[in-house]
């Protein structure tokens, strides 16, 4: 990292025009390397230790002292705190908020430090993640066996046409190359997009029965955790879903409300994975009776005992796979992801797939790190996926591909 640095900066001397943005960075550690040595002088421990003796710690000075000297190194989000001390009079609040803010500034400065180093850590980690797998491939030439197979399944999903039902234009006016679009059209798919549809498909397997393609073991577990969010989003999703349909719109609209399902659901389907219909029984029972006791006590019409006859069973029918409201949430979510690998989480964020607006917050930050797994797993393994498709790929995507051949 340090002969990085450098040679980085060899390289800023040398373009044209020359890029003086990590001269700059030095000047100030050497600025910073002198007020070192005046804080040093100024804060002497032993002159101020001979002064306490004396009676004579001028406390008042050694805190203006502080507050300026902070002033001076603070970033600008953190001037109006720093301004805000000068104006304490009581030396015990004065020196808490001191430490108080001083904190704030070390947490600025780890940050700053790792905002800049990341370019550099990253590189390396793709050097360093391509250089071990390249030694496991050298020692065991099939080891790329079932990356093959996954690769070629994502291939065939690409090429061929899905279901009407299934047809992500069905379910959303979010745009991404669909497979239609692939198997009408006579280029064979890019390899960005048989990535994009691979990991994917990764995501939405059962890891305990499909063969785990190598170049993903590493991230085997965040998956299997993704996985299982994702279950528990799509079930959630569901049950409110068929809540409101019960509930009205005046009931629904209360913030408070809605939270108190999601949590009872919430805590009432953590074991759905192995018992999914006896987890479904108790969410019906539980939110059937708030749904109730909600439109109780707003004054609205009660529900009959046929509706909530209906509302059980349609929860209860939700601990099925087949079940049509947890099947259309499930493209939806799926939709959503493939969208953000594709477009970008930005611009996916700002046409989100409808029907799936309580669980915004928690899917959107499921979408950031399944994005940004996949985006790292792609910087290090293309040379590789490059390979494995060289015969299904188009020479043109082939070329453009930046990566290095094995």
């Amino acid at each position: 990292m340090y002969n990085a640095f450098w040679d980085h900066l060899k390289e800023q001397l040398s373009s044209t025009p020359p890029d003086f943005t990590c001269i700059l960075e030095l000047i100030k550690n050497v600025k910073e390397n002198r007020l070192k040595n005046e804080i040093e002088e100024t804060l002497d421990m032993d002159l101020l230790r001979q002064e306490t003796e004396h009676g004579a710690l001028n406390v008042s000075h050694l805190s203006n002292y502080i507050v300026n000297l902070m002033a001076l190194l603070c970033a600008p989000v953190r001037d109006e705190a720093v301004h805000k001390l000068e104006n304490i009079k009581d030396p015990v609040q004065l020196l808490r908020s001191i430490f108080h803010v001083l904190g704030l500034m070390k947490m600025d400065m780890v940050n700053y430090t790792i905002k800049n180093l990341q370019p550099y850590l990253q590189e390396n980690s793709v050097q360093y993640e391509r250089a071990k797998f390249q030694e496991l491939l050298d020692k065991q030439p099939n080891f790329l066996d079932c990356t093959t197979k996954w690769l070629n399944k994502a291939v065939i999903d690409l090429t061929t046409s899905f279901p009407s039902s299934d047809s992500p234009s069905s379910s959303s006016s979010i745009a991404y190359p669909s497979s239609d679009q692939e198997a009408n059209n006579s280029e064979p798919p890019s390899l960005t997009m048989v990535l994009y549809q691979a990991y994917l498909n990764v995501l939405l397997w059962d890891h305990t029965n499909e063969e785990f393609p190598e170049t993903l073991l590493m991230d085997r577990i965040r998956l299997q955790k993704l996985k299982s969010k994702l279950n528990h989003l799509t079930i959630l999703a569901s049950v409110l879903l068929v809540a409101r349909s019960f509930s009205g719109s005046v009931l629904f609209s209360s913030p408070k409300f809605v939270d108190k399902l999601r949590c009872i659901t919430k805590t009432l389907t953590e074991e759905f994975n192995s018992k999914p219909e006896e987890a479904m029984l108790n969410v019906s029972e539980q939110v059937s009776q708030e749904i109730y006791q909600g439109l109780k006590d707003m004054g609205l019409t009660a529900l009959s005992n046929e509706s909530k006859a209906s509302l059980i069973g349609q929860l209860r029918n939700i601990a099925k796979k087949e079940n049509c409201i947890r099947t259309i949430i499930e493209q939806r979510i799926h939709l959503f992801l493939k969208c953000c690998l594709v477009r970008g989480m930005r611009e996916s964020l700002l046409d989100f797939p409808g029907g799936l607006p309580f669980i915004e917050g928690e899917l959107a930050e499921l979408g950031w790190k399944f994005v940004s797994l996949m985006h790292h797993n792609e910087h290090i393994f293309t040379p590789y996926y490059a390979e494995v498709l060289k015969n299904v790929i188009s020479p043109v995507q082939l070329q453009e591909t930046e990566a290095k051949p094995i």
